[in-house]
């Protein structure tokens, strides 16, 4: 199925303004889907043969769906294309008078156009369904009026708001608490759950017909709302709960009319939030403090190593605190990271920028460069990478520019597929001999190498002629966890 952005962009041939309004629309309906009990479907017209095509479907969450089949892509005709088409010509909301049996229970529709720029782009087909129809309540009727108010907005232009991005996860929706609120800020209806959430926050007494300065938490900023005829979003907490508030002004013509309110209590997802940032920073702190304590081993090591009578020693030591080090820098990443993630690509240049540095000879001029990008990896990868990275670049440097050379180039490539890593150290030494086996004729540094490769990343080790005329590279193939 086609996305959204295609059907706008290839079905009716919109621009990309018109294309990022109706997107903003579509992020915010879900609203005008509760308030009026009805399905909505954001229709387009095809502009070389005149099509009405459904783009965009939405389900209430307060009533029985219309359409249990999902309508997206469709091309719409009979009585609702006549009404869709008279939106689109006219500019205007086009309400039926007389309900539509074609799907078998009686449906009443109303077609809101969508303007951008002087012109109908899209129209929103609001369809109810009949069959469940009684008489209706208080909330009914102020969900009902409300749906017609944002519906004019639409029609105007004037919904969904410019420069809104509220917390989609946690905004709340209509049926978590719903409060309607006049020009001058007065209650006029509260639904249950919104009396509810009030309570929670400490208050006690009956909130409708009085005004939002006499009891509310907040009401400066809900009061700004309605002067500015903008959203606000508010976050009031009290008593050990927390309520999160949405207000969004009703207006006509420009004219503020009054404002609806959503409500939704988040204490405990908020709780959650805390107690998660309180385990990251704790976490990060943890990988900080093993840093230091292998930046310390290292110096030990560093110090024994200068105690050493023998240069065989002394190499050892100096091999051991590379590879500290090496692991070192994937905690030290993971310390500035509260998400636990690590970017390779950073660590990868950390490690040539150290291991060239460390063996780095007068008269022996070696190039290290990087090629594509290995994105963020688990800790469970990364750390062996890393260890397995260094082996490679020290191996390479060691072996395949050692003395008598004047240098030359080693390039590192990172490939990342959708369920495999690949990493390739390549040198244009005078490479490996012909038979080579890295397990069988490797030195340690291999052998770590291959043992991570297989033990920890259940991978692949090859290390090859990379030319006939010499060169060697060494091939890294491993699974991406899912």
């Amino acid at each position: 199925m086609s996305s959204l952005e295609q059907l706008l962009e290839e079905r009716a041939g919109l621009p990309e303004g018109a294309v990022a309004r109706v997107q903003a629309l579509i992020s915010d309906w879900q609203i005008l889907a509760d308030l009026a009990f009805a399905d909505l479907l954001l229709c387009v017209r095809d502009p070389s043969d005149g099509e009405v095509v459904v783009a965009a479907q939405m389900r209430p969450y307060t009533a029985q769906t219309v359409h249990q089949e999902d309508l997206v892509g469709s091309a719409l005709s009979g009585s609702a294309r006549a009404a869709i088409l008279r939106a689109f010509e006219d500019g205007t909301i086009v309400r039926d008078g007389e309900p539509d049996w074609s799907s078998g229970v009686p449906v009443r529709q109303e077609a809101i156009p969508v303007p951008w720029q002087g012109e109908t782009v899209a129209v929103v087909a609001r369809e109810a369904n009949l069959s469940t129809v009684r008489a209706p309540s208080q909330l009914e009727l102020t969900y009902l009026q409300t749906a017609n108010e944002l519906a004019t907005m639409i029609a105007e232009g004037a919904f969904p708001f410019q420069g809104e991005d509220p917390e989609r996860e946690v905004a709340p929706r209509v049926g978590d608490g719903m409060v309607r609120i006049d020009a001058t800020g007065r209650v006029t209806y509260a639904s249950p759950n919104a009396v509810s959430a009030y309570r929670r926050l400490g208050v006690t007494a009956n909130v409708v017909r009085r005004s939002l300065a006499d009891f509310d938490l907040d009401d400066e900023s809900l009061m700004t709302a309605l002067i500015d005829g903008r959203p606000v979003e508010s976050e009031v907490e009290a008593r050990g709960s927390v309520v999160l508030r949405r207000i969004l002004p009703l207006t006509r013509g420009g004219r503020v009319l009054g404002a609806v309110m959503l409500m939704r209590e988040v204490t405990e997802l908020r709780r959650h939030e805390r107690l998660l940032l309180s385990k990251d920073a704790t976490i990060r702190e943890i990988h900080h403090r093993v840093k230091n304590n292998l930046q310390t081993v290292a110096s030990l090591l560093r110090v024994q190593s200068r105690r050493m009578r023998t240069e065989e020693g002394r190499e050892a030591l100096e091999e051991s605190v590379r590879r500290i080090g090496s692991i070192a820098l994937v905690h030290e990443t993971l310390s500035e990271d509260a998400r636990q993630r690590v970017t390779f690509d950073v660590v990868a240049q950390r490690l040539v920028e150290v291991v060239s540095a460390g063996l780095a000879a007068p008269g022996r001029e070696v190039v290290t460069r990087i090629e594509g990008r290995a994105g963020e990896l688990s800790p469970q990868l990364a750390s062996p990478l890393a260890l397995v990275l260094s082996e490679l670049l020290q191996n390479t440097l060691e072996h395949a520019y050692g003395p008598g050379s004047t240098g030359g180039t080693v390039t590192v490539r990172l490939e990342r597929g959708p369920a495999t890593f690949t990493m390739e150290v390549e040198d244009d030494g005078p490479g490996v001999p012909e038979g080579f086996d890295h397990v069988r004729d490797a030195n340690l540094g291999l052998q770590i190498a291959d043992t991570l490769v297989t033990s920890e990343l259940a991978g692949t080790l090859t290390v090859e002629r990379a030319r006939p005329d010499g060169g060697t590279i060494a091939r890294v193939s491993a699974p991406l966890p899912r």
